[in-house]
């Protein structure tokens, strides 16, 4: 580590610089912090004198010995941990020990576990790159690794604790983040993702399976169910075998909601994929269960209906289409009867059923879809032109056309298209056609720009529709868990580390969602991978004078840094709350 001097504009900088090899172990640099303009009572030595006093030195001379042989040894980020530091503190996670009490391990869990939840919002990497993390770090005072930085079986061992213990952990969480959520009324969303994993060995309970994923094709993965408050705030997850159909995780994870958390009413909103019949009636089994165990909740649901099942609905659909026009946006109602009168298991009932039409959507969905069948006619019109071309004498240059290979290119572009339910190639005849059904394309354009949903709420329709557009902001946690906190691709073998890996990336989700909303409160556009950004820039550094003394301090922090804390409300860092860098490093003597 060296510092260099650069030019531009006239003026000379210094800089921090590290020598390094890359992964193909060619040498190359690195800038570790620009340290300030070289001038007199310029930044660098502003840096200077600052390092002296944290040492109490007191204000050294300019051009003495020790300054002017002054070697900066190593500059870490501080800003970034010390925010989630103390993010973590003020919300009392340090409390989610007592879950694990009594286990017999001298493992320090808690702080591998912050370890690796801190690094999935900083830099996430794999647990071997938590190691490297680690070492660029400076730690504040209190965090644990006294004895020195973990290895990798340790960040291990403390997955497997985590796993052990995880029933205890998340009702340790439920009781920790309790109040942060409405007690009263709790709206809740619910909704999976899918998360790639990779490897092909197959384990004992293994929940690596190949499923269909939410990101498009088919993928060995695992199911991530979550579910988030209405303002945002993530209470509950679950991890499921990655060919878990998504309706049957509904009610076991209702069920667990209700055991541990205090509710009087719960409003649950989710997507398209968690809408069965069976649902329905088990919801208002679990309904019936309990008022008759006496707990006073109450549970409602917005469910949306598959497009699929549109149908059921057509002449409905049709008759609220005729009271309403069609260039304004409205919401209707109507009922919905399920069940069978020859069953009594499940007995007739009726839903009430919520339809929205927003006419922007539907405009651009008719329109984007025609334009896609103009495209694809004119490309059948074109090839059957030049078939009657060639049966009436025509040469052209090239490969002649075939009416079963005209038949197959037209089949298999519609069919990529997702039309072929509209554009119909006739496969069984031996001349090459095909027919568009209009009377379909303007049932379904009678659909575009709806939305149809079940509920058993009383709240107005509008009300309904609103909750349910909601939902939009559990998928921006998801984006935050496969963008930000990067939870997939995951590396791990063993059931019980692709647990206690959802987990860590689960509680920093956490953090995560906190940060938004606190910058929200005070209305900062920053995001929170953009606040953590800018605060990783207050460095730790060391140096060291000539006479081999070493000074030890923060960066002076900027004013656009104090307004970040100050909107986060937490506190800033101080030289004194940051352990030293390199704690291998010989304490300085004072002069």
């Amino acid at each position: 580590m060296f510092i260099k001097v650069t030019s531009s504009g006239g003026r000379r900088y210094a800089q921090l610089v590290e020598s390094y090899r890359n992964d193909a172990g060619q040498p190359r640099q690195r800038t570790l912090a620009t340290l300030g303009r070289l001038e007199p009572g310029g930044d660098v030595d502003r840096l200077i004198e600052a390092l002296s006093r944290a040492q109490g030195r007191g204000d050294a001379p300019a051009g003495s010995a020790r300054i002017t042989e002054l070697r900066f040894l190593e500059a870490r980020a501080a800003g970034d941990v010390w925010a989630l530091w103390q993010l973590w503190r003020a919300l009392d996670l340090e409390g989610l020990s007592l879950a694990w009490r009594r286990s017999r391990t001298e493992l320090d869990v808690l702080a591998c576990l912050r370890a690796m939840v801190f690094n999935r919002l900083c830099d996430p990497a794999s647990k071997l790159g938590v190691l490297r993390w680690l070492q660029t770090v400076a730690l504040p005072r209190g965090f644990g690794f006294d004895g020195g930085l973990p290895e990798h079986q340790h960040l291990l061992r403390a997955m497997d604790v985590i796993d052990d213990h995880a029933d205890a952990i998340n009702e340790r969480l439920a009781l920790l983040m309790r109040p942060l959520i409405d007690q009263e009324l709790s709206v809740v969303f619910y909704d999976l993702t899918t998360v790639k994993v990779h490897g092909e060995a197959v384990v004992d309970g293994d929940v690596r399976d190949f499923g269909k994923s939410k990101d498009g094709g088919l993928a060995r993965q695992f199911v991530l169910s979550l579910v988030q408050t209405a303002d945002g705030l993530p209470i509950a997850h679950e991890v499921h075998p990655g060919n878990t159909a998504e309706a049957k995780t509904l009610l076991p994870m209702i069920r667990s909601l209700l055991e541990r958390w205090p509710l009087k009413r719960v409003v649950l909103v989710a997507d398209r994929g968690l809408l069965s019949l069976n649902n329905l009636q088990e919801l208002a089994q679990l309904q019936a269960q309990l008022e008759a165990a006496g707990r006073g909740v109450r549970l409602e649901y917005v469910l949306a209906v598959p497009a699929a099942r549109y149908g059921e609905f057509k002449a409905e659909l049709q008759s609220l289409d005729a009271m309403h026009d069609a260039a304004v946006a409205w919401e209707g109602e109507l009922l919905w009867a399920t069940g069978d009168e020859k069953d009594p298991a499940d007995p007739p009932r009726q839903h009430r059923l919520v339809v929205a039409h927003d006419p922007v959507v539907a405009q651009r969905r008719s329109q984007a879809r025609r334009e896609q069948m103009r495209e694809l006619i004119a490309l059948g019109e074109q090839w059957g032109g030049r078939l009657d071309a060639q049966d009436a004498g025509e040469r052209r240059r090239g490969r002649p056309l075939s009416d079963s290979g005209a038949k197959a290119r037209l089949y298999h572009a519609v069919k990529d298209a997702n039309l072929a339910h509209l554009i119909k190639v006739d496969l069984h005849s031996e001349l090459f056609q095909f027919t568009v059904d209009e009377q379909r394309l303007q049932y379904l354009e009678g659909l575009d720009g709806k939305l149809l949903l079940v509920t058993n709420t009383d709240a107005p329709a509008a009300e309904v529709v609103q909750r349910y557009k909601s939902l939009a902001d559990i998928e921006r946690g998801f984006r935050a868990l496969k963008s930000e906190i990067e939870i997939g691709p995951v590396y791990h073998r063993l059931p019980r580390r692709i647990r206690a890996h959802a987990l860590v990336c689960f509680l920093a989700l956490i953090l995560h969602r906190v940060l938004r909303m606190r910058l929200k409160a005070s209305n900062r556009q920053e995001s929170p991978a953009r606040l953590l950004e800018q605060l990783r820039r207050i460095q730790h550094q060391t140096a060291q004078t000539g006479d081999g003394q070493l000074l030890r301090g923060l960066t002076e922090l900027g004013a656009a840094q104090k307004e970040l804390f100050a909107a986060i409300g937490l506190p800033v860092p101080t030289p004194d709350g940051v352990a030293p860098s390199n704690p291998e490093v010989t304490a300085p003597v004072s002069s």
